[in-house]
């Protein structure tokens, strides 16, 4: 069976056939809603000046089972990455990621990724099943999950739903999610409140240092800082990451569709 076939089959079932989040939490999300728009240009940073690589963008829409006739109460959640100049020519990216997500617990039901980086593509579909504590991938192997599991793009809404009454006593707060096969659980360290400079004017952010899997390209166990809003959208402003030389940045350049007005000190 075609992978994309396969996919709305199993989905479809998931969806509709079995109610397998009945033990789950709710989730108080004040965050963000159907609609959402947010886009970055990506850009690398060095000490010779910068250098625009790509943009992203992440979107929050709804399923529609076309089948069914019906729309379940799922966010449908997209982030695509490209390349853009010069970079499309020795290193590009056309990259996709889609999860489904329960708008109650924002537990994913699905997970789709498609990578083209370069020479390297990957393709995974993973479906969720919370009654077995189960994640069947697109080869129809079957991974034992703990309960509560997400997936890399479900974990990132998630974490915009809590607030830092949320953190332990050390300025920590853990999370699991699935990726490549296997379970990880990151470490989001609180790192203090500063303001960043935007095309809009100053934006109060809380910083977060979240904690990647090791590897050459970066140097230190927290390599990543992200900026997210002091408000209840709590939406990244600026991310950064450091690699052997200089970093690698994205800087929010356009937005709709926000839950709650942007809060922003307008420049003189």
């Amino acid at each position: 069976m075609h992978h994309k076939t396969r996919f709305l089959f199993l989905l479809t079932l998931c969806l509709y056939a079995t109610n397998f989040l009945f033990s789950q939490d709710t989730v108080i999300n004040h965050a963000f809603k159907t609609g959402e728009y947010l886009k970055y240009r990506v850009y690398y940073s060095s000490a010779v000046g910068n250098f625009t690589a790509g943009e992203a963008i992440l979107t929050v829409g709804k399923w529609e089972d076309k089948y069914a006739g019906k729309t379940k109460d799922v966010y449908r959640i997209t982030g695509i990455g490209n390349s853009k100049g010069m970079f499309n020519w020795f290193y590009k990216v056309r990259d996709k990621f889609e999860t489904f997500t329960d708008k109650n617990t924002l537990l994913p039901y699905a997970f789709i990724r498609k990578t083209r980086e370069g020479k390297y593509e990957q393709d995974d579909i993973v479906i969720f099943d919370r009654e077995e504590n189960e994640a069947i991938t697109n080869s129809i192997e079957v991974k034992a999950i703990p309960p509560n599991v997400h997936d890399m793009i479900s974990a990132f809404y998630y974490m915009r739903t809590i607030t830092l009454e949320d953190f332990d006593a050390d300025s920590m707060y853990f999370i699991n999610f699935f990726l490549d096969d296997s379970v990880y659980v990151s470490a989001v360290k609180f790192m203090g409140k500063s303001e960043i400079n935007t095309k809009w004017g100053d934006i109060g952010c809380l910083k977060f240092a979240p904690m990647m899997a090791s590897g050459e390209v970066f140097a230190d166990k927290y390599p990543m800082s992200v900026w997210i809003s002091d408000d209840e959208n709590h939406i990244p402003i600026l991310v950064e990451s450091a690699v052997i030389v200089g970093s690698v940045k994205m800087e929010l350049i356009e937005f709709g569709g926000l839950v709650n007005p942007m809060k922003i000190n307008l420049e003189e």
